[in-house]
């Protein structure tokens, strides 16, 4: 009997240490809005990994100053409402890191003086005219996959993106249960 009590309280101790190293690098997250569709869509829960070392293509959840205003509830039901906080949590993909150069022109992206292929985003054009002649140290340039309506790094209220607001990288899907994968 007295091993077996101790074999409960050390597995018990095991599952509660896994979970809190498990907690600790991975957390999960709903995408609220279109800006990332077609990748990303509305009501998609993801998993996200706890991590700053950030490359391009990868998609990231970034924390901001920006107010959710009452039009950004409107969609949420009564307990996303309660959950959702009171500033704006963005879903972006990395384009361009610290020390590329990036010029939007004529509807095309050109990263470091390469027109990007993006089969990802929803239009065939990205909007805005934009030149960053090197992107400073601990600094992001992200943009929704959905070009045309995103608030993004094209918007001067986000502008570029610090490193420490990114809340982790999104690594799998876990619903739809349709879509359940890993994000590319």
């Amino acid at each position: 009997m007295k091993n077996e009590i101790k074999e409960w309280i050390r597995s018990i101790g095991i599952a509660l240490l896994l979970g809190i190293i498990i907690t600790s690098f991975i957390r999960g997250t709903r995408v609220y809005g279109s800006s990332m569709s077609p990748t990303l869509n509305q009501g998609d829960i993801l998993v996200m990994f706890n991590s700053k070392k950030i490359i391009k293509g990868d998609i990231v959840i970034i924390d901001t100053d920006l107010e959710i205003k009452p039009e950004d509830l409107r969609e949420l039901n009564p307990i996303s409402k309660l959950k959702i906080g009171k500033t704006k949590k963005l879903v972006k993909r990395v384009i361009a890191t610290e020390g590329d150069n990036l010029v939007i022109k004529n509807g095309k992206v050109f990263l470091n003086g390469h027109e990007l292929k993006e089969n990802y985003i929803n239009s065939k054009e990205t909007f805005g005219d934009l030149r960053i002649e090197r992107v400073p140290v601990d600094k992001l340039f992200v943009m929704g996959d959905n070009r045309e309506n995103s608030l993004d790094s094209r918007d001067r209220r986000v502008s570029l993106v610090d490193v420490d607001d990114v809340m982790g990288k999104a690594i799998l899907r876990l619903y739809p249960f349709s879509k359940l994968g890993v994000i590319k």
